[in-house]
């Protein structure tokens, strides 16, 4: 996939709310005005991708306790100069999780959002404060897959029942503008996801 492929995949996508028009508007913006948008070079935004991650029954889903953020969060990760988000979701989802064995619920992007990152050190390093363009994509794992923590990024790895999610969250802005959409996304979603599932 290139930057061009990105970018078409971003124009396609249908926002769910007010929150995902602007975002996506803005994801654009930086795409016709930056080339080093898919990395870290690019300090003030660019490319991250996560992963909503199901159980097969979709009651949990997959979180790691985060060691910068210091909450349960969703896996995910830099592009790292990759134009396909969804490989980034998936690398960065066995990297912190150890699972092996994912199943793509829709290869399409569930979810796409602008987050604040506040300044923080990183590997002995300060990283200022910046943003990421954030694409979510929807997957699912085994709960019998073997769990196992990435340690220089987290310090659990969790199915979390999804009815439970807000009270194990610290970052209260996530929880409330992604995670909660996420879920409801999901509930309206699910006929389709369970569809293509049998096919």
């Amino acid at each position: 996939m290139s930057l061009k492929d990105l970018k078409e995949k971003i124009e396609k996508y249908i926002p769910y709310n007010e929150q995902e028009k602007n975002d996506k508007k803005i994801m654009l913006q930086y795409l016709e005005q930056f080339d080093n948008i898919l990395t870290r070079e690019n300090e003030f935004a660019h490319f991250t991708a996560s992963s909503w991650v199901l159980n097969k029954e979709k009651t949990k889903v997959l979180m790691i306790y985060h060691n910068i953020y210091q909450s349960w969060a969703w896996t995910g990760g830099h592009a790292d100069g990759e134009s396909d988000l969804l490989q980034t979701a998936i690398r960065e989802l066995k990297e912190e999780t150890g699972v092996q064995n994912v199943k793509i619920l829709d290869d399409n992007i569930f979810s796409l959002e602008v987050i604040c990152v506040n300044g923080h050190v990183k590997k002995g390093k300060y990283v200022s404060s910046h943003v990421h363009l954030n694409l979510t994509y929807l997957l699912e794992v085994d709960e019998n897959e073997k769990l196992q923590i990435k340690e220089d990024e987290n310090s659990n790895v969790r199915w979390i029942p999804i009815e439970e999610i807000s009270k194990k969250v610290n970052e209260k802005w996530i929880e409330e503008n992604i995670y909660q959409k996420l879920n409801k996304k999901l509930r309206i979603s699910d006929k389709i996801v369970i569809s293509k599932q049998q096919k």
